[in-house]
């Protein structure tokens, strides 16, 4: 049945374009809505049994295996959301049918492929899903045909070709030792070989090659330009889900499942981690953009996730996973106000504005809610995962990693303070007095993702034993 999660969205994407006057521009929306909460169900109502075996033999028709765990779940369940989110946003930012018709066709690709790259589990497929959503990154970043976007999505193909070539190129070098490309064939090809040199190598470019494609330090010089020029529908795909699936998953995924943890990898990781979290949250500091912030801040925010992957413990995954759910939501959120924002006051420039709060209060409200998750103060859900990151770097021995992460988090609850004072706060800028609440395509997606804050925040002590820890062990 899980096929069933990357068929639907090829299939629907074929009938959404069949030759029926105005068919797909009139039902796009909801097609792709409903393909997005299929998916949310799948993974929260288990007793649907939707991943408890293929009895269409489906998955035997097509040749394909597919594989179905703890950390799966948790990113076909960010998937459905920050899609739908996205989906939602696009109808406020586009109001030309004809392009809200393009983005949808093009988010059902995307959508195609990163639920492929969490599925599948050999090597090989997962580059060529990686491929299909690089593709529709790069659509979606040149989508408004202007300069910026034009100049970013090039830094964006640059960039990810290089990616490309190092991780064909690691497969390659791979294969000289395994039979296939399966992560189970792989990681006793690797065991067996874990002293060769060529071996090493190859795994250290494919590990580079997920770092750029995940924009981390010192490989993130096209994320901030790719965020800030790409439409706000794009960015909050962007920014949610699309860098986590071809980057962070991928690195979660091959170093527990293929390449295995070591002390050289565990210091590697560290460092990457590290250097993200603390760098990108000084860079977030001094910016003025909207949406150029928050893009330094993911960088930032995805360093706690490659900390507490390095830290090579059960704990340290699953902390790991569960802030790459809660980064995904409140990130998402954070791009989709900056969109409501940018659409009534024309602008993204921070230092021009103040008191919004007053004149779009759900925005500023889920706004706030969103600062204070991603800046770590208790008891939203962010403060929840950032602590389990801090004890189990703690707790493997990584004393100087754990100060480093409390540190960052207090360089984060800086500029977000400073985002939610110059944006939301105070007076009502002048120029700002006629500014009203933004569109529903706007509100509807903050108040869903705001709500799903609050009720991880709420339920943690439930989730902690019964869902977060187990996925360290991957259930």
């Amino acid at each position: 049945m899980e096929l069933l999660l990357i068929l639907l969205p090829f299939v629907s994407l074929l009938l959404l374009n069949l030759p029926i006057k105005r068919w797909g521009r009139r039902f796009g929306f909801w097609v792709v809505l409903a393909v997005a909460l299929l998916q949310i169900c799948a993974v929260c109502l288990p007793w649907l049994n939707f991943f408890g075996g293929d009895p269409t033999g489906i998955s035997a028709l097509f040749n394909i295996k597919l594989a179905v765990d703890g950390i799966t779940k948790v990113l076909l369940l960010s998937i459905g959301l920050v899609s739908a989110a996205a989906l939602f946003t696009c109808c406020g930012v586009h109001g030309d049918e004809e392009k809200r018709f393009d983005f949808i066709n093009i988010l059902l690709v995307a959508l195609m492929g990163m639920n492929g790259i969490v599925l599948v589990k050999d090597l090989f497929s997962m580059y060529v899903f990686i491929e299909v959503v690089g593709i529709a990154s790069f659509i979606l970043i040149a989508f408004q045909k202007d300069r910026d976007a034009l100049e970013s999505s090039f830094k964006y193909i640059v960039f990810s070709a290089i990616a490309t070539i190092i991780m064909l190129s690691s497969i390659a070098l791979l294969l000289l030792f395994s039979a296939d490309t399966s992560f189970a064939s792989l990681a006793i090809a690797i065991k067996g070989s874990s002293a060769n040199l060529l071996v090493i190598f190859a795994i250290a470019a494919y590990i580079s090659g997920v770092l750029i494609k995940g924009g981390l330090m010192p490989f993130h010089g096209w994320l901030p330009d790719a965020y800030m020029a790409a439409p706000n529908s794009t960015s909050v795909l962007l920014a949610g889900i699309v860098t986590k699936s071809v980057g962070i998953y991928p690195l979660i995924r091959i170093v527990h499942s293929v390449f295995g943890y070591s002390a050289s990898m565990n210091s590697v990781l560290l460092a990457v981690g590290a250097i993200s979290a603390v760098l990108a949250a000084f860079a977030a500091i001094t910016q003025s953009d909207f949406k150029r912030m928050l893009a330094y801040s993911s960088i930032s925010q995805v360093g706690y996730i490659i900390l507490g992957l390095g830290c090579g413990t059960a704990l340290g995954l699953a902390a790991a996973i569960f802030h790459l759910f809660n980064h995904s939501i409140f990130k998402s959120l954070l791009f989709v106000n900056a969109a409501a924002v940018e659409s009534r006051t024309a602008s993204r420039d921070i230092e021009n504005m103040s008191g919004l709060a007053q004149k779009m209060p759900w925005t500023g409200a889920t706004s706030a809610l969103a600062c204070l998750s991603v800046a770590g103060i208790p008891p939203l859900s962010g403060f929840w995962s950032k602590l389990l990151i801090i004890i189990a770097l703690w707790t493997s021995g990584s004393y100087f990693y754990a100060v480093i992460a409390i540190l960052a988090s207090v360089v984060t609850l800086a500029y977000m303070l400073t985002l939610q004072r110059k944006v939301f706060f105070g007076e009502v800028a002048p120029s700002l007095s006629k500014v009203t609440e933004a569109e529903s395509p706007f509100v509807v997606p903050a108040m869903v993702l705001a709500g799903v804050l609050v009720f991880v925040s709420i339920l943690f002590p439930l989730l902690i034993n019964t869902f977060i820890v187990p996925i360290g062990g991957i259930f």
